[in-house]
């Protein structure tokens, strides 16, 4: 399983309507609006990275009003907390 956090900068009062399409896309685990340099981080699972890259590229870049995205896939390291 690959999960990976996605930050979301969107047009500013397009937060609300942005989260909504967001939980219902597959795959997605958690969606919050936050302060700061990002609107939103979104937390998302799959099988492998490509479909992973896929969800990310076809359903949430393709939302009205996102203007850009980072994503920062977790990986499991010697020492990672849990």
């Amino acid at each position: 399983m690959t999960t990976a956090y996605i930050l979301i900068n969107c047009d500013l009062g397009s937060e609300a309507d942005i989260i909504k399409k967001i939980k219902k896309i597959p795959n997605v685990l958690d969606v919050t609006h936050v302060s700061g340099v990002y609107d939103i981080i979104v937390r998302i699972s799959s099988d492998n990275v490509e479909d992973l890259r896929e969800t990310i590229k076809q359903n949430i870049k393709k939302i009205e009003k996102v203007r850009s995205t980072i994503t920062m896939v977790v990986t499991d390291r010697p020492g990672h907390i849990k």
